[in-house]
């Protein structure tokens, strides 16, 4: 009698050898079953297969590698620029020189369906003979040439994994896509199927992505998953779905440090909500990130800083003149600065990034200056904005305190944003450059917070060598969030000359 879904026991799973593709495909692949491996030339399906066979080996198990299209030499090569031996994975070459020598047994002048049918006994005979674990068959393609017939291709096909399930064999086949149309008949044989893209850009490095197309018996995470192919093989960033990481955390509000600024917030900045910085460059955004990271600091906490503008020596010695020095939390391991560079950086990459500086370093602040550069990383607005929604909630849901910088264009009267995610933020910290006696200065007020009764005030923000500074409400001016006030009383300005941080209430 079959045991009941509700009390069947869960298939084992083995290693592909990748831990974000295990992650994907929650916990591994069912041994057993034969798999297809499909994406054009370029797109990492060699190096994919010889991690999942390395795998194998490390844990003691036989694995072969049957090659119609590399020789044996080019696959051992490929493995060295990775740092890795083939020693343990039998390499097994279908068309070598004998193969390919006029007066042998097998030549190219020879009927397609001898060649098939040789092909195919060879390859029984080596799995057979070696009794393999793990097998990566490379490739379809040739296969498909041999058998110039769709109906003897997939006849061979099923006699393979009919051959393969009696041999408890995991089998990889390879298939470069020589067409534009997906092989849908070779989708309905095989257990699984992964898919890997390559996509180019006009500047940047390549993007490639990775997507489970089917996997019988398995629950996967769908979607394009982001992957890197570098030195060390490839490494698969899963998509990151916020509602998995929720956490307890105490939403009493801390600190930025100073005091006008708690107040104007109507407290400080609450864990796990995020704020937007928002304004025309050269008004402080950053400074005032520098601030808050500073306060946290203060208290103990940890705090991480996505720089993607500015060079991190600019920050560095800004932050200095300011008599806000980073280098001290820097050297303690209080504070991680990352420089990013947008155009080489998949925004799935940089999403495992911010998981490991909350989940491994343990920050309960992050950073990300700027979104304007994020953007720009992005394949387009859409995308932007569903990554973004995900990442904050993420953030939110870990008890992280977040601040996101976005940087307008123009700088008096009207501004605009390259896109608007304010509806996404907690928070708006609105700052606007205003004139007042021939002096440029900048004026700040909260706009928008969903966790606090925040003051509805303009304030007067300025920065010196004692810091940042933010002064009283400007009661008396009217049009500051313009940019073209107008000035309607005596309301004191900030001096340069005033004292520095302000403490909390």
């Amino acid at each position: 009698m079959s045991e009941t879904p509700s009390v069947r026991q869960a298939e084992p799973r083995i290693s592909t050898g990748i831990a974000g593709l295990d992650e994907v495909l929650s916990g591994g692949l069912t041994p057993s079953r034969l798999y297809l491996l499909e994406g054009t030339p370029g797109t990492g399906k060699t190096t994919l297969s010889l991690q999942f066979l390395l795998a194998g080996v490390a844990r003691g198990e036989t694995c072969l590698y049957v090659t119609l299209s590399e020789t044996a030499v080019e696959l051992k090569a490929a493995a060295e620029t990775h740092g890795w031996s083939l020693d343990g994975v039998e390499v097994y070459e279908l068309i070598n020189e004998s193969g390919l020598d006029p007066d042998g047994e097998q030549t190219i002048l020879h009927p397609s369906e001898f060649e098939l049918g040789e092909t195919v006994k060879e390859v029984i005979a080596r799995v057979d003979a070696a009794s393999p674990a793990r097998v990566v068959f490379d490739s379809l393609s040739e296969l498909r040439l041999l058998a110039q017939n769709p109906l003897r291709y997939r006849r061979q096909i099923l006699a393979l994994k009919q051959f393969f399930a009696k041999r408890d064999c995991t089998v990889l086949m390879l298939d470069d896509r020589n067409t534009e149309q997906a092989d849908l008949q070779l989708h309905s044989i095989a257990h699984g199927v992964v898919s890997l893209e390559q996509v180019p850009r006009e500047f940047g490095t390549e993007r490639r992505r990775l997507r489970i197309v089917k996997m019988r018996g398995i629950r996967f995470r769908g979607g394009y998953h982001d992957i890197v192919l570098d030195t060390g093989g490839i490494r698969v960033f899963p998509r990151l779905i916020a509602a998995e990481h929720g956490v307890a955390f105490d939403p009493t509000p801390r600190s930025t440090g100073t005091g006008e600024l708690d107040r104007l917030l109507g407290g400080g900045l609450v864990p796990g909500t995020n704020t937007l910085l928002l304004g025309p460059s050269g008004v402080g955004k950053t400074t005032t990130c520098i601030s808050c990271v500073l306060a946290a600091l203060e208290r103990g906490e940890r705090a991480t800083y996505y720089l993607f503008d500015e060079g991190l020596a600019t920050l560095l010695a800004r932050a200095e003149n300011l008599g806000m020095s980073l280098r001290p939390a820097i050297a303690s391991g209080l504070l991680a600065i990352e420089q990013i560079d947008p155009a080489e950086l998949s925004p799935g990459e940089f999403s495992s990034m911010v998981r490991s500086a909350v989940e491994e370093r343990g920050s309960t602040v992050v950073v990300i200056d700027s979104l304007n550069a994020y953007l720009h990383a992005m394949p387009g607005e859409e995308h932007l904005i569903l990554q973004m929604h995900e990442l904050l909630s993420y953030l939110n849901q870990r008890g992280t305190t977040t601040l996101l910088v976005l940087g307008q264009h123009g700088v008096i009267g009207e501004v605009r944003t390259d896109v608007d995610l304010s509806y996404l933020s907690d928070g708006v910290l609105l700052f606007r450059f205003f004139e007042v006696r021939g002096e440029v200065r900048v004026a700040l007020s909260v706009v928008k917070s969903r966790v606090n009764s925040h003051e509805r005030t303009i304030r007067e923000v300025r920065l010196s060598s004692s810091g940042l500074q933010v002064g009283e409400a400007l009661h008396d001016f009217e049009g500051v969030l313009t940019g073209l006030p107008t000035y309607r009383g005596r309301v004191a300005m900030l001096s340069g000359e005033a004292g520095g941080r302000g403490t909390a209430p």
